[in-house]
């Protein structure tokens, strides 16, 4: 079982930034891909940004140049930074992990609990 912890949400204003941290604990032999979705109310959940073990990177077109996602393999940590803000980045953004727990093991995916993002003035 894997659990991930999601910190760094809240209240900003247009224009603002925010930093996202999610750590990932429990038994885990590789993290294959690692990073973030989001789901505004009445939409359905989306890719924001997701970055491999081995270092590439994949963003949403909606917010590519304005945010950057990196890693911390040693600690099993990936982080989002948001810059420029804008209010239509509001929503819910979950934590996302591939995990292989067991090497040769078949990986499984895993999920935060969600925090909150909202861009307002």
């Amino acid at each position: 079982q894997v659990h991930l912890v999601e910190s760094g949400g809240g209240l900003v204003q247009p224009g603002g930034s925010l930093r996202l941290s999610c750590a990932a604990s429990g038994t885990i032999f590789t993290i294959n891909s690692m990073g973030w979705y989001r789901q505004a109310p009445g939409k359905q959940r989306e890719l924001v940004a997701t970055m491999t073990s081995g270092g590439s990177r994949n963003y949403a077109d909606s917010v590519k140049a304005r945010f950057t996602i990196s890693r911390d393999n040693a600690k099993n940590t990936v982080y989002l930074q948001m810059n420029s803000l804008k209010p239509e980045d509001t929503a819910v953004y979950y934590c996302f992990a591939r995990v292989t727990a067991i090497l040769y093991r078949a990986p499984d995916d895993y999920w935060g609990q969600g925090t909150q993002v909202t861009v307002s003035s």
